[in-house]
């Protein structure tokens, strides 16, 4: 990507979209396209064709999705399919027509099988069933992976998909029910810490593995593939690292200051065993995540922190 080209960040207010572009604007790239939603619904695929033909971004980083944790994954079943299939069609469609020079993907580990071998290569997908409290989102996703493939093998179309493993950073959503669950830890060990409550209860058993990459480490990635990677076949990123539910949630109590006692809540659901992304592939590339995990949740509290001040003054 040259300096002077046209970018467009679709979902650039969002966590990973807005980590693209604070990692394009530090490196000097200054004709980022940008819409937010209320701009330009990326549902409507004839306002999405009217943008591109007008616009004529060279490059597209593809980050918009409607997206959730379990709870809301589990809620709100036909949005998470129907809006996301609309979305990512509509822009993969119109970058095609439009003569986009390439365009990112960024799926989901959720697409894996729920009981994939560990940790997840690129090629289990569509080996196994999915985990069915995230199923419509993740089918969606897999249908932009094939989506990508389709229109390089037919037209020739320099489009690639990258899976980022379980996201957190700044501008996360903090939400006490639709939130994914590093956010939605640090939110409830917070307010455990504030109102001295004896007890924080979390979903589960406490022993599912989970690995978590810092939001700007992803950017940074998909950065260096959007400059570097030209292949067909997906790649995942993530740090190829992963701990327990339980181990995480002393990890987030330690960083908040609560004093109290962690209980697990065994009737909820613990979802997928085991998610640990196999990123040989792109190691082998050379790019290593550079942020720890105890270092990012350290920087997403201080985010917290500032998003509750910013809501509590009335600025957002």
């Amino acid at each position: 990507m040259e300096y002077n080209q046209k970018i467009y960040i679709a979902g650039h207010g969002g966590m990973v979209g807005s980590a693209i572009r604070r990692n394009l604007e530090s490196k000097g790239y200054k004709n980022l396209i940008l819409r937010s939603s209320k701009e330009l619904d990326l549902r409507n695929q004839q306002a999405v064709l009217d943008f591109f033909e007008k616009e004529r971004p060279e490059f597209v980083f593809l980050a918009a999705a409607k997206v959730g944790g379990i709870v809301a994954n589990n809620t709100f079943r036909a949005e998470f399919l129907y809006d996301n299939l609309l979305i990512e069609s509509n822009i993969i469609h119109s970058a095609w027509k439009s003569g986009v020079e390439k365009l990112l993907f960024l799926g989901s580990s959720c697409i894996y099988p729920k009981l994939a071998p560990q940790p997840i290569k690129e090629e289990y997908l569509l080996t196994g069933l999915l985990e069915d409290s995230n199923e419509p989102y993740a089918i969606a996703k897999i249908a932009g992976i094939k989506l990508c493939e389709a229109y390089r093998d037919q037209y020739g179309a320099n489009f690639i998909s990258v899976m980022p493993t379980n996201l957190y950073g700044k501008g996360d959503n903090y939400h006490p029910t639709n939130s994914h669950v590093l956010p939605g830890l640090i939110r409830r060990f917070h307010e455990a810490r504030e109102n001295d409550a004896a007890e924080v209860i979390v979903w589960g058993t406490g022993t599912p593995k989970r690995e978590f990459l810092y939001a700007d480490d992803l950017a940074e990635a998909c950065f260096f593939l959007m400059q570097q990677y030209n292949k067909r076949e997906l790649i995942n990123i993530g740090t190829g690292e992963d701990l327990s539910i339980a181990e995480l949630a002393e990890l987030v109590k330690n960083t908040t200051g609560y004093k109290g006692k962690i209980v697990f809540d065994k009737t909820k659901p613990d979802g997928t065993p085991r998610k640990l992304m196999d990123v040989s592939k792109l190691h082998s590339l050379g790019w290593h995540h550079s942020v720890s995990l105890k270092e990012g949740i350290k920087s997403a509290y201080e985010d917290f922190m500032q998003t509750q001040t910013a809501l509590t003054q009335g600025v957002i």
